[in-house]
């Protein structure tokens, strides 16, 4: 039976981080079956040996209590959970998405970007971008950096190993490596919309001259990603074809995460004389305050004014009516 999921993708990895979960499914699974053989072995043999039938089985209609059956039906049980348990935080410390694996490489830096219903990798070292297929270097670890442009989506590569949700106005990272070249499949497992289906996408692991090779004609394409194009691309729209981008927006990862970033900073900044409910409803100069995290204050306004509580953008409309 465990030779028939040698054709299953989770399980036939091709990457350290693959490899050890797969061999955790497999210790769990045959932890598992300790309990679970027995069930089926004794239900056929029962049924066989006590069968009407059947007279040299021992008949005893009194019987009712067995201190050994208790002993092995609640110590095996235990023990198993005890070991799972032990295996379960040894892996979560070990395979620890956001732990970098051990090389004598330097990691290859990806930043992923979830669109409605596409994906962008941006290889920010390399100041080029792709649409909808991811280019790696085989033998080399991978640095993800995930978020969305609009809702979450999960990034996953099961012959490569864990998933990691991707939300918009959040960073989450994740770090796989390829142990050898080829082509494997990538895939979004959250639900996020009517084009959700097609949110699939190539990885090519490359032969580390094969990736240089594949860098240099990179940037030697036309494409070019642009705000413009980048806003473009993000529109709700499945299926975008294969594209690869020979120089990108700068800190376009950060300019994708800002508008999040701002309206989260401003609502959770402690605010001087504004209303936490207000916060983001200050002037424009208050509102650079906001952005560099230093608060928007209401001029004018002390603590115990009775005004607190209000926007800063309601203290400006009312300071303008006084000047009238």
């Amino acid at each position: 039976m465990m030779s028939g999921c040698k054709d299953m993708v989770v399980l036939n990895s091709k990457g350290p981080i693959g490899r050890s979960e797969a061999e955790l499914i497999y210790v769990s699974f045959g932890l598992m079956l300790i309990v679970v053989l027995p069930v089926f072995v004794m239900t056929f043999w029962f049924a066989i040996r006590y069968r009407d039938s059947n007279k040299k089985a021992t008949y005893k209609p009194n019987w009712a209590h067995s201190n050994k059956i208790e002993f092995v039906v609640w110590t095996v049980p235990i023990i198993i959970i005890v070991i799972l348990s032990f295996l379960t935080w040894k892996s979560t410390k070990e395979l620890d998405p956001y732990k970098p694996i051990e090389s004598n490489v330097k990691p290859l830096e990806v930043d992923v970007i979830s669109l409605d219903w596409n994906w962008l990798f941006v290889y920010p070292e390399d100041s080029v971008a792709t649409l909808n297929e991811l280019v790696i270097e085989s033998g080399r670890p991978v640095s993800f950096r995930l978020t969305s442009q609009t809702v979450m989506t999960s990034f996953f590569i099961p012959q490569l190993g864990s998933q990691m949700y991707a939300m918009a106005g959040m960073r989450t990272r994740l770090n796989l490596m390829a142990d050898v070249p080829g082509t494997y499949m990538g895939r979004n497992l959250e639900y996020s919309g009517n084009g959700y289906h097609k949110m699939n996408f190539k990885v090519l692991a490359k032969t580390p001259e094969d990736f240089k090779a594949w860098l240099k004609t990179a940037k030697t394409t036309s494409d070019t990603l642009t705000m413009a194009q980048y806003e473009e691309i993000s529109k709700p729209k499945a299926g975008h074809p294969v594209k690869v981008y020979a120089s990108i927006v700068p800190d376009l990862f950060d300019k994708v995460m800002a508008p999040f970033m701002d309206w989260m900073n401003c609502h959770e900044m402690k605010m001087d004389g504004c209303s936490h409910e207000g916060a983001c409803e200050c002037s424009d100069k208050q509102m650079d305050k906001c952005h560099d995290k230093t608060g928007c204050e209401c001029p004018d306004m002390k603590k115990d004014s009775p005004e607190m509580g209000k926007s800063c953008h309601d203290m400006d409309n009312k300071k303008m009516e006084d000047n009238k």
